[in-house]
């Protein structure tokens, strides 16, 4: 059974639970589910770094750490001293790092990459408009910046065009995409009713989770032992532990400073923020050598 398949069938699982468990209760679950998958799926990126190209002379692992930290920290750094500009850095890296990781087998020119990220920005401001009242209290908190919900319904109308000007073009051009490309509207259209239905966390959770954490951490698996199964899953986890602890441990202490749930939510989104970054900086390099 192809994984597409098999995420499909837990998005809509997913959504019949909306129907029956609290929405306090998709929170925690929410949340227990970036905090498993979500952050695991970017905990072995000094692995990958070591792995990418083995004609050069492996970097030490604690020089590729400090390099890792000073990522992380310039993040960190720039939530705090120009928080919007930091925010809007991480819609558009998130992007396009969606957008890599749905077409990661196609060949790719530099318009296609713009594709990939106008591709990712649609699937975030079709979470953003469903739940536009709730971001906005997000992004208020974050950045101390009131935005009109004209702004997300303007952006969402310019990148819904472009995304169907690229797609039809690539769609004739190239072979890959001609092949699926009812499928990949196909799965726009499970997003959409995924976000449409879901509260804010949980549509978030279902998308991050089932379609792009765990099919990240697959590639992963298979380009560090050739072919993902139970053995090299957990060796994958074993190696990606101690990093993922960190992380969880930096969370739990945010989360007993700031128990207020708003302010908690600025903070969360802007830590895995910082830590997007690096991420999506190694699985860019990663693709590329791929």
């Amino acid at each position: 059974m192809k994984y597409s398949n098999f995420a499909i069938v837990l998005s809509f699982f997913g959504l019949w639970l909306d129907s029956f468990i609290s929405n306090n209760a998709q929170i925690i679950v929410g949340f227990a589910l970036i905090l498993t998958f979500g952050i695991l799926h970017g905990a072995n990126d000094l692995l990958l770094i070591r792995n990418i190209d083995s004609n050069k002379v492996q970097l030490s692992i604690l020089k590729l750490l400090l390099y890792y930290l000073i990522v992380v920290g310039f993040g960190a750094l720039l939530f705090w001293i120009i928080p919007w500009f930091a925010l809007l850095l991480f819609i558009v890296v998130s992007g396009y790092h969606f957008g890599e990781q749905q077409f990661q087998n196609i060949e790719k020119s530099n318009l296609f990459k713009f594709f990939e990220f106008i591709y990712g920005l649609f699937i975030l401001l079709l979470l953003f408009i469903f739940h536009v009242e709730e971001v906005q209290k997000v992004i208020l908190n974050i950045t101390s910046v009131a935005i009109s919900e004209n702004y997300f319904s303007g952006a969402l109308a310019i990148i819904t065009l472009l995304l169907l000007i690229l797609g039809f073009y690539f769609s004739q051009k190239l072979t890959e995409l001609r092949s699926k490309w009812l499928l990949e509207t196909f799965y726009l259209v499970v997003f959409t009713i995924i976000f449409k239905v879901s509260s804010l966390i949980w549509g978030f959770a279902i998308y991050f989770i089932l379609w792009h954490s765990i099919p990240s951490i697959i590639n992963q698996v298979i380009y560090l032992k050739g072919e993902f199964n139970r053995k090299n899953f957990g060796i994958y986890i074993k190696t990606a532990f101690a990093y993922w602890l960190v992380s969880l441990i930096g969370i739990a202490v945010l989360y007993l400073l700031f128990k207020d749930i708003q302010i908690f939510n600025a903070l969360f989104f802007s830590f895995l923020a910082a830590i997007t970054f690096p991420h999506v900086l190694v699985i860019y390099v990663l693709f590329k050598k791929k």
